[in-house]
C-alpha cells in the first residue's frame, strides 16, 4: 500500500537532498546482491518482473517506467493518457501485454504496457483502492479497501473486467499486501489480527476459494513487524519484508531486511538482506519468471548504509 511522501507538493515519493535510489537483483543461488542501477534524483519504486524475463517496471514521479535488464541507467516512461499520477501498487495482467495500476486518486486502473490503451477498473469513489494481486487467471484482483473512517485496511475483491466488490472478512486489525499463490490457491498477505501491540503485522494465507477469518492460517509468528509475502512462481520460495519491533505501519527511510525463505519452512530464513528502505523496496511482486533472482529498491542516505545494501547476509 502507497503512502505519499514527506514533500507534500507532489503526488509521489521523492529522495532527500543526501539520499539516492539503489535497484538490485538478488541471484537465489549466489545468495548476493547485484546493484544494476543507481540514481540521485529520481526515486523508483517497486519493482515487477516482466514475463519476457528482460524488463523491470517501476514506478517514479507518479508514473510507470520500465527498465531494460540490459540497460537498466536508461529506464523509458511509459505514457498513458489522462491517468492520476500513480502510486506503487501495480501488478502485470499475466493474459496480455498490460498492467493493473493504483493511482492516487484512490482507483484501480488497466493499462496496456506500451501506453496505448488504459480503462478505469474501479468505481467506487468514497473508498480507496491499494492493489497487490492478480490471480493466476487474470479474472480476479485481491486489493486494500479503505474506507473514510480511519478504520483499517481489509481484504477485497473485484472481477478485473470491474463490477461489484467482494469484501472478506478476516478479522481485526490492518490487512495488507494480498496475493494469491501461484497455484490459485491461497491469498497471502500480513495482518496485524496477532498483534501483540499496534503495528505489528504478521504473515498469514487464506483459501482463496472460500476467504475468512475462520479459514486463515498464520505462516510464522514473530516479534518482528512483517510485510508483503510475495512467493516465486515455482511457489518453493518467498521473500518478505521484515521491519524491527515496534514498527507502525510500513514507513520508508528505516533499517529493514528482506527475508529469503522455502515456503515449507518460513520460519527458517534461506538469506537474509538488511538494508536502508522500506516503503517502495517490495511493495508488490518483484520475482523473475524463472524463480531464479528477484529485484528490490534501497534508499541510502550514506555510504555506510550503501556498503551495507550491498552486503547480504547468506545461511546455509
Amino acid at each position: 500500500m502507497a503512502i505519499i511522501g514527506r514533500d507534500l507538493t507532489h503526488s509521489y515519493r521523492v529522495l532527500r537532498e543526501d539520499q539516492k535510489c539503489l535497484l538490485h537483483v538478488f541471484d537465489v543461488a549466489a545468495r548476493s546482491a547485484t546493484v544494476i542501477a543507481e540514481f540521485d534524483k529520481l526515486l523508483f519504486e517497486a519493482p515487477n518482473w516482466g514475463p519476457d524475463g528482460t524488463t523491470l517496471y517501476l514506478n517514479g514521479q507518479g508514473e510507470l517506467w520500465a527498465f531494460s535488464l540490459d540497460a537498466p541507467l536508461e529506464p523509458r516512461r511509459i505514457e498513458y493518457e489522462g491517468l492520476p499520477a500513480l502510486n506503487n501498487d501495480h501488478v502485470l495482467d499475466p493474459r496480455d501485454d498490460a498492467i493493473f495500476m493504483s493511482a492516487t486518486d484512490g482507483h484501480i486502473y488497466h493499462g496496456a504496457l506500451d501506453g496505448s490503451t488504459t480503462r478505469q477498473v474501479t468505481d467506487d469513489d468514497d473508498v480507496m483502492h491499494f492493489l497487490h494481486g492478480v490471480s493466476p487467471d487474470g479474472t480476479s484482483l485481491a486489493f486494500v479497501r479503505l474506507d473514510g473512517s480511519g478504520g483499517p485496511g481489509r481484504l477485497a475483491l473485484i472481477a478485473s473486467a470491474g463490477g461489484p466488490v467482494t469484501v472478506v472478512d478476516t478479522g481485526a486489525g490492518h490487512l495488507d499486501g494480498p496475493e494469491w499463490s501461484p497455484d490459485g490457491e491461497w491469498i497471502y498477505f500480513n495482518t496485524e489480527r496477532w498483534a501483540s501491540k499496534p503495528g505489528h503485522a504478521q504473515l498469514a494465507r487464506v483459501p482463496s476459494k472460500v476467504p475468512s477469518a475462520g479459514n486463515m492460517e498464520r505462516l510464522i509468528s514473530t516479534s518482528t513487524v512483517d510485510w508483503f509475502p510475495h512467493l516465486a512462481p515455482n511457489g518453493r520460495l518467498a521473500v518478505y519484508l521484515q521491519y524491527p519491533a515496534g514498527t507502525v505501519g510500513h514507513p520508508e527511510d528505516r533499517e529493514v531486511d528482506i527475508v529469503l525463505v522455502d515456503t515449507a519452512d518460513w520460519a527458517t530464513p534461506v538469506a537474509r538482506v538488511p538494508l536502508f528502505g522500506g516503503q517502495g523496496t517490495i511493495n508488490v511482486n518483484s520475482w523473475s519468471p524463472d524463480s531464479t533472482r528477484f529485484a528490490f529498491v534501497s534508499y541510502p542516505l550514506d555510504h555506510r548504509v550503501v556498503s551495507r545494501a550491498r552486503e547480504p547476509h547468506a545461511y546455509a
